[in-house]
């Protein structure tokens, strides 16, 4: 595996450079030499931890926006259901990444937090494999006589430091790395070790899939395939757990501990909208806060009062000509016809003009009219009749 620590070699080295640090800082508070080495491993997942925070916030980002995009994955599945032609795939895969691309979600971002902390893993692995190497002085075959600050002196330190009688480079399988101390120790611990990762790992991903996803997300694929997941992952890291040192065994404890702890605040704080979390939010809220509950609900409740009418269609009222002239023109319009009346009342009876032979009647019918007074103006609901009138009678 020399072509594999060549890789690793500068992680290795900020790997060590960390637990020595941290094994230093113990020391000076006097904490015990085993019991300082197994907290320099804690203190590698924290830093490790908080280092990838914001890839953590992206990720639950990323996946409450896939989840809210479910129902249009669904439609777009069942438009091309049966489609098998090599265009209907190629529209699909491109329809489907224009959903990704506008929900801002991206179907491999669940897998970024493990990928970012595979390296340090694998490079933690090699770092506890190689300690008995590095103390005897064969690490590949004694041309290299430390990792970082890791030289054969610290090396046989850690070797020595033990878990309940197990040394942190022990391995189930490989009574070579027990360094004396008893078989059944070495196995128990490691036992103990893998069912606690184990029940970690569960309840992580048992609170990230029923309790922070939202009942619309339920029925797709994508579930059926992380609630298999669910049960699968456990079975998996204990058949490989076996194969790690315990030291990698306490490192893979702690980050399941830390996401559980950090799944547990983001759920109870930000769920998913639409998800069991959220309805337990609303409830502690409304326990917390009753007063602020019954406010709003008295306010809803005065403002959906009045607006409960607008939802009914109001039926048009049958009106005039007259009325629709008399609203068009306003107060204006309606203020002059008491004037034209008054103006007909007071005016002096015009003599009329003199009358053509050709009509003898029109002076006396210009006569009579003039006499009589100008009746006030009708309502203007009321429609005003025409008067047959002659034509010399218009032009005056």
């Amino acid at each position: 595996m020399s072509w594999f620590d060549t890789i690793l070699k500068p992680i290795m080295w900020c790997v060590a450079w960390i637990m020595y640090g941290a094994h230093k800082f113990f020391s000076l508070v006097h904490i015990n030499n085993s019991v300082s080495w197994v907290l320099s491993i804690v203190v590698l997942v924290v830093v490790m931890r908080c280092i990838m925070i914001p890839l953590f916030v992206k990720q639950i980002k990323s996946s409450r926006n896939m989840q809210l995009i479910q129902p249009e994955i669904q439609k777009l599945q069942r438009k091309y259901k049966g489609k098998t032609d090599p265009v209907s795939r190629r529209r699909q895969q491109e329809e489907m990444m224009e959903l990704y691309r506008k929900a801002g979600s991206n179907p491999l971002s669940g897998c970024w937090p493990i990928l970012a902390q595979s390296p340090l893993f694998f490079a933690l692995f090699r770092v506890l494999y190689s300690l008995g190497q590095v103390a005897d002085g064969t690490y590949k075959n004694g041309t290299v006589k430390s990792i970082g600050p890791i030289d054969a002196k610290v090396a046989a330190d850690v070797v020595d430091s033990n878990v309940f009688g197990a040394p942190l480079s022990a391995t189930f399988m490989n009574p070579a790395t027990w360094a004396g101390a008893p078989a059944v120790t070495v196995r128990v611990v490691t036992v103990v070790l893998i069912v606690l990762m184990s029940a970690t790992t569960f309840t992580t991903q048992r609170q990230l899939t029923m309790k922070n996803m939202p009942q619309s997300a339920m029925d797709n694929p994508m579930f059926r395939t992380q609630k298999i997941m669910l049960f699968m992952m456990p079975v998996i890291f204990a058949v490989s757990g076996v194969n790690f040192p315990i030291g990698v065994l306490i490192y893979w404890l702690t980050t399941n501990l830390w996401s559980m702890g950090q799944q547990f605040i983001v759920i109870r704080n930000m769920p998913a909208p639409g998800s069991e979390a959220e309805r337990r939010m609303q409830a502690r809220k409304a326990k917390k806060h009753p007063e602020q509950l019954d406010k709003d609900g008295a306010g809803g409740s005065s403002e959906a009062s009045p607006a409960a009418p607008a939802g009914q269609r109001q039926q048009p009222k049958r009106t005039t000509r007259s009325q629709r002239k008399s609203s068009a023109s306003g107060p204006e319009t309606a203020g002059k016809a008491p004037a034209a009346a008054a103006q007909g009342k007071a005016a002096p009876a015009k003599p009329a003009k003199a009358a053509e032979p050709t009509e003898p009647a029109a002076p006396a019918e210009a006569e009579t009219k003039a006499a009589t007074p100008t009746p006030p103006s009708k309502t203007s609901g009321q429609r005003t009749q025409p008067k047959n009138t002659s034509r010399k009678q218009r032009k005056k």
